[in-house]
């Protein structure tokens, strides 16, 4: 099938390869002129023949708004907009509707393999009517690993980006507890060899994963991780996570903590531990560090 594709970063440009090599047509937009097929949109969208999809990977918000807002324009009743950015699900639902009332379906498809996925395939999970996934299906089937696993239809518009954002938050917990126990390994004198206590895990263990083998190499790199300064941003979908177990009542204690615990990275020197440390003293004398 042929296929339009805006934005050819690190991701957008590996899933162009990975779809023409399994037979397909890209047409690729990105506004560096060294990465793109076409100079335009508008000449994008006059390449591909009718019903045409569009699969838009830049970033959420306000990128993501002007170019869908964009295709809305330029593309005709049947054609299908596919939104595989790190959206929330709360604007698929509104591109959707927006969308519709032009006549253009609109699906929704979390992305997750990173920088690895033009060899090994993209998890891939999407939402949206069945008629426009069904438009979609033949990149889906290109993008996804090999074998029965690795895509799915979540549900409803939105449903793919909600999915994707918890997963996206169990991995952020996932990070935080290898990371945890790493420093505690670090900090005792009886380990002599945290980076093979490490690598031992990766075989036999229940807690061997992707993540642990990525934490191996990035030992291998940097036995102890001098290199690096601690701190951690965070994309966004942590938060939202955060904020829709408060909206649903759901506990998350574990993939709430380890969002709080990338924020403590951030301060070099705690304010709340200042108050900590001057309560202690109040209370029981304790000593306090002055600057």
């Amino acid at each position: 099938m042929e296929l339009g594709l805006v934005g050819l970063g690190k991701m957008g440009g590996n899933m162009r390869e990975r779809i023409r090599r399994a037979g397909h047509t890209v047409v690729g937009y990105d506004r560096n002129p060294d990465l793109a097929d076409v100079h335009s949109l508008e000449e994008l969208v006059s390449k591909l023949s009718a019903p045409r999809v569009v699969w838009v990977m830049v970033p959420a918000g306000e990128a993501t708004q002007a170019t869908v807002d964009r295709l809305g324009e330029l593309l005709e009743p049947g054609d299908v907009v596919v939104d595989g950015g790190n959206s929330r699900w709360t604007d698929d639902e509104k591109h959707a509707e927006e969308l519709a009332a032009k006549g253009i379906g609109f699906v929704d498809c979390g992305v997750s393999g990173g920088v690895w996925g033009l060899e090994n395939g993209y998890a891939l999970m999407y939402g949206g009517d069945a008629e426009n996934v069904a438009k979609v299906q033949p990149v889906f089937d290109a993008l996804k690993p090999e074998g029965d696993f690795g895509a799915v239809h979540a549900g409803k518009v939105g449903a793919g980006h909600f999915a994707k954002m918890v997963h996206n938050g169990i991995e952020y917990a996932m990070m935080q507890a290898y990371a945890e126990g790493w420093e505690l390994l670090e900090k005792v004198d009886s380990v002599e060899n945290v980076r093979e206590v490490f690598r031992s895990w990766q075989e036999g263990t229940v807690i061997r994963s992707w993540l642990l083998d990525l934490a191996v190499n990035a030992l291998d790199d940097d036995e102890h991780l001098d290199g690096l300064r601690g701190y951690a941003q965070d994309s966004g979908e942590g938060r939202w996570t955060v904020e829709a177990a408060i909206d649903n009542a759901v506990p998350l204690p574990a993939i709430t903590a380890s969002l709080f615990a990338r924020f403590a990275s951030r301060q070099e020197d705690s304010p709340q531990m200042k108050m900590i440390a001057a309560l202690r003293n109040q209370f029981g004398g304790h000593a306090v560090e002055k600057k």
